[in-house]
């Protein structure tokens, strides 16, 4: 008789799925309590930041990319390097346009 074993992964506890749902809806209202308030330029700052971390949380826990191997992580940190050069160059770019002027117009 051969044994054979079988790949099941990784069993996470529904306690910790309803935690994470639960700081999630924090999360939310907590954004839209930001919205909300009038702290000048820092409102996009701080829904960012709350938009990162909830991010983080769901492809971490949901998308189980905690349990993953090392390579999966690789894989998306190098994304996220290259999403973030990306944008940051973008960002560059359309930032020094005001400081062109066109004679024509």
């Amino acid at each position: 008789m051969q044994e054979t074993t079988e790949s099941v992964g990784h069993i996470v506890p529904a306690k910790l799925y309803v935690t994470i749902w639960a700081i999630l809806m924090a999360m939310t209202i907590t954004t839209v309590l930001v919205a909300r308030a009038d702290i000048g330029p820092f409102n996009v700052v701080v829904a960012l930041v709350i938009a990162t971390i909830k991010a983080t949380l769901v492809v971490l826990f949901f998308m189980h990319l905690r349990y993953s191997p090392k390579l999966t992580m690789a894989t998306v940190v190098a994304a996220m390097f290259f999403l973030f050069l990306l944008l940051g160059l973008t960002m560059t770019d359309y930032l020094t346009r005001a400081w062109l002027t066109n004679p024509g117009y």
